[in-house]
């Protein structure tokens, strides 16, 4: 029997808690690509308020259709006080390593925020101390609607600009993989060598 991928029972428990502390404009964020060959790795941020209902937004990677993310992607920006989506490009990536690139794609979120935010919950174990209070989840797209919802918004955002980018580049077979390490994407890269978009500090094969 396959194990049911963890949900939380009520996905608003961090955003109630720190809404009734008094916390108006709490962002989650998270960030999609940090293990791909090729792209960008595109954070974004979500703020919700109380009256939102975006009950059974989650993991974007538990949501299988690319269409069904677009919907909910969406819906998201309808019920959002505030969104954003910010990306680091492949040579931000080399010249700042991709954990640093992932912090920075976020970072750039928070710094665009209108609202700012006055509180952060954060996918993921670590993120760098900063003057805004800030909470990290583990699997925190999984337990929180706010960091589910900027999961959903940085992965469309993300595999849109991929399948783009593989009209240009129709040799890696980004309209599937989207950048990520796949026997087809090592094939291109064997046979056609790298673009502009690979991420040279990678072990790519080559």
């Amino acid at each position: 029997m396959k194990n049911k991928p963890e949900v939380s029972l009520d996905s608003y428990q961090f955003e109630k808690k720190l809404w009734n502390e008094g916390y108006e404009n709490i962002m989650g964020l998270d960030e999609v690509g940090r293990g791909c060959l090729a792209g960008p790795v595109v954070a974004a941020g979500v703020i919700l308020n109380p009256d939102s209902d975006l009950t059974g937004v989650t993991d974007s990677k538990q949501i299988k259709s690319h269409k069904e993310r677009v919907r909910l992607a969406e819906l998201i920006k309808q019920e959002a006080v505030c969104w954003v989506v910010k990306e680091c490009s492949p040579t931000e990536i080399d010249t700042h390593n991709i954990l640093k690139a992932s912090f920075l794609a976020m970072q750039k979120c928070i710094d665009v925020s209108t609202p700012q935010p006055d509180y952060l919950l954060i996918d993921g174990n670590r993120f760098p101390p900063g003057l805004i209070p800030r909470q990290c989840i583990v699997k925190g797209d999984l337990k929180s609607v706010t960091i589910g919802a900027a999961s959903i918004l940085a992965k469309v955002y993300r595999d849109t600009l991929m399948l783009k980018l593989h009209e240009e580049f129709p040799n890696y077979g980004w309209d599937t993989n989207v950048g990520y390490p796949t026997k087809k994407h090592y094939e291109g890269i064997k046979q056609y060598g790298i673009t502009n978009w690979h991420r040279k500090s990678f072990k790519l094969g080559v």
